[in-house]
């Protein structure tokens, strides 16, 4: 607990990336930064920063301070939520990086359900691409990540996968709405919108549009907002691309989804996991089966 503050300021210069941005962003001189950081590096033992022309930045050994400071901060947390349930109070805070497909509809439900029955647990959701969910969770930004294709998947321990397949969401009186399927080549000889290359939905279609069709993902429309894209296709006869988890045709009564065929198009895998070898804080690890149940029903 001592050393608590003195952690604040070691990841404010992470941050700003020097002595002087750093002070003016946690409202403090430089000089008194500065000596707090020096008087630090003197009781440790050794210096945690390469001093720059420029600025700051981690050495190894400050690197390893950092995995540590992280360490114990989710520790921290893990033991409060511990001693929550010894008293008979079940509190604490959960934090998911989650993907953009997931924030309209699922997570909404579940996590109402959830505080319906454990009202002291707070959350914060994060939109996070598959990269920056990663990143989250080796940082102990976020406890739980829900997302799309993983690209490195180095230290995501997966809890539960389910696959999705790509729907083409359209007006009802589109000419391929009366289909069961829709071959892929036939979706994007129309008019089509489509997301940036970081999303898995993007991934997907290039992929398979390689693959098996001479046509090509060449979107009038590029966005990052799903929600964008698919109420789009309301006022125009263009196709979008979605997850169904991301879908709720009862609020769009005027576009349908239908899958596109799977011999064209693999479903993508969304995948429930945690940074691996963590020991989830106990509202963490509750949420995580809650989550798992819901994903499974």
């Amino acid at each position: 607990m001592r050393y608590l503050k003195d952690f604040e300021f070691i990841e404010g210069v992470i941050r700003a990336g020097s002595i002087r941005k750093a002070a003016e962003d946690m409202h403090i001189t430089a000089s008194a930064l500065n000596r707090r950081i020096n008087r630090f590096e003197d009781e440790f033992g050794y210096e945690i920063f390469e001093r720059l022309p420029r600025g700051m930045r981690l050495n190894p050994a400050g690197e390893l301070l950092l995995h540590h400071i992280r360490s114990q901060r989710s520790d921290f947390a893990r033991l409060k939520s511990q001693v929550s349930d010894l008293s008979g109070v079940r509190r604490g805070h959960v934090s998911i990086a989650c993907s953009q497909a997931l924030l309209p509809f699922f997570l909404p439900q579940v996590i109402a359900r959830y505080r319906h029955n454990h009202p002291g647990v707070t959350f914060t959701v994060n939109n996070r691409d598959r990269v920056a969910a990663e990143r989250e969770l080796s940082e102990f930004a976020s406890d739980i990540a829900l997302v799309f294709e993983p690209r490195t998947m180095v230290d995501f321990e997966i809890v539960y996968t389910m696959a999705q397949p790509i729907c083409a969401v359209m007006l009802a009186s589109h000419p391929l709405a009366g289909r069961e399927t829709i071959r892929l080549r036939d979706a994007l000889r129309y008019p089509h919108v489509a997301p940036s290359e970081k999303y898995a939905v993007r991934v997907l279609l290039e992929t398979a549009a390689r693959r098996t069709t001479s046509d090509k993902v060449n979107p009038v429309i590029e966005s990052d907002s799903f929600d964008f894209m698919c109420h789009y296709s309301e006022w125009e006869h263009m196709i979008s691309f979605q997850f169904p988890i991301g879908l709720n045709m009862a609020r769009t009564p005027d576009l349908v989804a239908i899958p596109l065929a799977k011999q064209d198009v693999a479903p993508g895998n969304l995948l429930l996991g945690q940074q691996r070898g963590r020991t989830l804080p106990v509202a963490s690890a509750r949420f995580m089966r809650e989550l798992m149940a819901t994903l499974q029903e």
